[in-house]
């Protein structure tokens, strides 16, 4: 057959990960020539082939492409010509970088598993092992383009050995800008907290040292103390000792301690000022996994995927952990080693004469503050809670914590997108607007305040941040400015406008109104319509949905606290179509803070309703542990509406409910009495409270004062709490069912998107999505970002290009 010419573009995460030795071997393997090459954002081949060989070339490049590449696009056009003797890979062109993708840091791949364990292999026990297909990117990426001087491992100058692995377009290394080995790469480092030697922590480097000692390529570590295995060593004999040790991962610092020894994790809580939050474990493997977790099939391949994020898996009832690991919470957050020091240490502990199966592996923080990702950081903030710290000196330049998700209906829900995820974009077609102008503009969306996100876009393609955590102190607002100004240099984005809450007192707004933009390049956006707009574009869908929005704050257009709340509408006008009846929220934020102030509110809102019920002593019995001093004060508050702002929060029902049935104490994180809540949850109970649909002004207002009524009978006849809260969940998802057939009836809507961090709740999204879908409703969850705060910046984005587009 006829030979032709042919030029192939390739779009999509294709530099970087060993896409084009595996062009060039595949095309050698199948007697084509010509050459492969990066061209500004694409990968371009010129191949001198017959027609048939094109069809199969481009067939297994589709098949068989890198594991950390992802194709989005595949243009072939006819060529002349050239002649080409065989096939080669040529230097890399600048061409148009109009959209740019890195791929995200991932766990070590199989094949450097392998070698680490090889004793005749020169990476044997190397500690930073990695190829094209695994280990850092993102957390060492400077600038662009993405080679080696514009990384961290810019000071390490490649022994001939890997220099020549590095240039051998046959090898696993080429172009792998981490590569390398113990003679010429980072080191591990080892030292007390408490180490009495002046020298010690002196030339632990940061920023600014290793940027100015870049030009002298030096290899050799200034660090204080111990190295390589002796440095391991000590570190691993720490945690058999029952002691805490700052380990540095891909992104930042984890602090860690035996998940068997009690008195370790009860000591790692009190010195990290983490109360009961649930800890994070690392096993070895998926068979220790199970010995703690029931797993499913798709979550073992959440578990074991490249990403290694943390995974929400059910306790088995005989769990032999600390309860203190996580209590009152029927799931333990589980992930595997995903770097190859991690798998060492998991391998040294294995062969000692008493193994540690389980690690606490949680952020290298004190609460609320973000995780420490530099050396000299961490030792001022962590020497206090590690009692030694194993670090090592290749340089995190952007911070990044673990990812966590979970499975729902044998799909990944989301609910922390970090390490692993980030930064590669999401693909919204639909978000980008009906009306498309030839220039779609560059959105900077600055999300909310809790579990922040900002995203950026270009075109289509949203590129939302990894987690920074709650805007509530100056590190994770610095954290927060970092990061956009590290986003939009690495992929060459030029801002437009920006997208902001509501909210004039959030630090993502006050930056957004700093940034010089006049007014009409600010577009404020609500809280739960962001919500939504993020569940469409997660979804790729466009038009209008019916959007059901809960969760437990966010400023409402009539300055009111939303967050139990109806939506008709799009991306571009959304319409209140209903809500949670306002009831008061005495003390404001303190309400959050303690359960039993909503508790009390609901029992006021009863009384000042008329209805009267059977419960003792105006509701004692179920707030008999809280003070009659306090109260007192809060149905002052409430009668004489001081400081009680008015919320339709969804959150907040959740927390009344807990406190009724006995939940009295301060919450020690975010969410604490929900998740409390549904997890006492009893199974198979088919029976829920009574509650009321009131038409005002155009909007329902939804009224729960008979289920509050109804919770208060069930307490005072000694009904078990596990019932109460079965028959609450089932009351939620019966009021997002009858609202939404009510809707349906007046708008012909049959599109529902669920959105917010109450959905986060699994009984309460399983039962929802059952009864919609019961009278054919199409129902959208989140999946690729979360259903929390995370996903607001999303959001933002979308509705402010669909508001620029017109």
């Amino acid at each position: 057959m006829k030979i032709n010419g042919y030029c192939i573009e390739i779009t999509g995460i294709v530099q970087g990960v060993g896409f084009r030795p595996f062009v060039f071997k595949l095309a050698k393997s199948m007697n084509i020539n010509g050459y492969v090459m990066n061209k500004g954002d694409r990968v371009e081949i010129f191949a001198e082939c017959t027609s048939l060989q094109l069809d199969d070339f481009i067939k297994k490049i589709n098949s068989d492409a890198p594991i950390l590449s992802e194709i989005s696009g595949i243009a072939v056009k006819d060529s002349i010509i050239k002649g080409c003797a065989d096939f080669s890979i040529e230097d890399s062109s600048q061409g148009n970088r109009s959209n740019i993708f890195i791929s995200p840091d991932i766990s070590t791949c199989v094949d450097c598993k392998k070698e680490l364990s090889d004793p005749s292999n020169l990476r044997y026990r190397y500690p930073f092992i990695n190829c094209t297909n695994c280990g850092p990117r993102f957390s060492i990426i400077e600038d662009i383009p993405y080679d080696r001087k514009n990384t961290t491992m810019s000071v390490f100058k490649m022994c001939e050995e890997c220099e020549a692995d590095y240039r051998n377009s046959y090898n696993r290394r080429y172009h792998a800008q981490p590569t390398a080995c113990k003679n010429c790469g980072p080191k591990l480092i080892f030292f007390e907290s408490k180490q009495e030697n002046p020298e010690a922590h002196k030339n632990i480097k940061d920023d600014k040292t290793n940027k100015s000692n870049k030009s002298n390529k030096s290899n050799k570590s200034n660090a204080p103390n111990l190295f390589e295995e002796d440095a391991l060593a000590c570190a691993c004999r720490m945690l058999l000792d029952g002691k805490i040790v700052a380990i540095k991962g891909l992104g930042g610092f984890h602090l860690a301690c035996s998940a068997e020894d009690k008195e370790a994790v009860l000591r790692l809580r009190k010195r990290k000022k983490r109360d009961g939050k649930p800890f994070a474990i690392m096993v070895k493997d998926t068979e220790t996994a199970k010995r703690y977790c029931i797993i499913s099939e798709f979550e073992k391949s959440l578990l074991e995927s490249n990403r290694s994020p943390i995974v929400l898996l059910e306790k088995h009832g005989d769990c032999d952990l600390p309860a203190e690991i996580a209590e009152k919470n029927n799931y333990l957050g589980i992930m595997l080693p995903n770097t190859p020091l991690q798998t060492m240490i998991f391998d040294v502990l294995s062969k000692t004469g008493k193994p540690i199966s389980a690690l606490i592996m949680t952020s290298g923080n004190i609460s609320d503050e973000p995780i420490c990702f530099k050396d000299k950081e961490a030792v001022l903030r962590l020497s206090g809670i590690a009692d030694g710290f194993l670090t090592n000196d290749r340089e995190i330049h952007i911070r990044i914590d673990d990812s966590v998700t979970r499975a729902f209906k044998d799909k990944e829900f989301i609910i922390r997108r970090a390490r692993g995820y980030v930064p590669l974009p999401l693909t919204c077609e639909r978000a980008i607007g009906l009306s498309v102008p030839i220039k779609i503009p560059a959105v900077l969306a600055c999300g909310g305040e809790q579990k922040n996100t900002f995203c950026m876009n270009k075109n289509a393609e949203f590129y939302i941040s990894h987690h920074i955590g709650d805007l509530e102190n100056l590190e994770t607002l610095k954290s927060f400015e970092e990061g956009i100004k590290h986003f939009s240099n690495m992929f060459n984005i030029s801002i437009d406008i920006l997208a902001h809450d509501l909210h004039p007192d959030y630090l993502s707004t006050k930056y957004a109104k700093n940034y010089g933009f006049g007014p009409e390049k600010l577009i404020p956006i609500q809280h739960h319509h962001a919500h939504i707009a993020s569940c469409m574009a997660d979804n790729n869908i466009d038009g209008d949905v019916i959007g059901v929005a809960f969760d437990g704050t966010g400023l409402g257009e009539d300055g009111k606290i939303w967050g139990g709340e109806f939506f008709v509408g799009g991306y571009n006008d959304f319409k209140r179509a209903g809500h949670l009846e306002y009831v008061g929220m005495p003390g404001g934020e303190a309400a959050i803070k303690e359960p039993w102030r909503m508790a009390e509110s609901y029992l006021y809102h009863l009384k000042q309703n008329g209805i009267d019920s059977d419960y003792k002593k105006d509701g004692s019995e179920m707030l008999k542990n809280v003070k009659n001093i306090d109260r007192e004060m809060i149905l002052h508050m409430l009668s004489n509406k001081i400081n009680t702002p008015l919320t339709s929060s969804m959150g907040r029902l959740f927390d009344a409910v807990a406190g009724l049935i006995g939940f009295v104490g301060e919450i020690t994180y975010e969410g604490q009495a929900a998740i409390e809540l549904e997890y006492m949850a009893e199974k198979n109970i088919e029976t829920s409270y009574a509650f009321e649909l009131k038409d005002t002004d155009g909007e329902f207002n939804i009224c729960v004062n008979e289920t509050i009524k109804g919770i208060i009978d069930d307490v005072e006849n000694d009904v078990s709490k596990s019932v109460i809260s079965a028959k609450f969940h089932n009351t939620v998802s019966d009021i997002i069912y009858r609202c939404c057939l009510k809707i349906r009836k007046d708008t012909g809507l049959k599109r529902v998107a669920l959105s917010g961090g109450v959905f986060q709740n699994m009984i309460l999204l399983k039962r929802s999505i059952e009864k919609l879908k019961s009278e054919d409703f199409e129902v959208y969850i989140h999946s690729r970002v979360p259903t929390n705060d995370g996903c607001i910046s999303l959001g933002q984005a979308a509705i402010a290009l669909n508001r620029a587009n017109g």
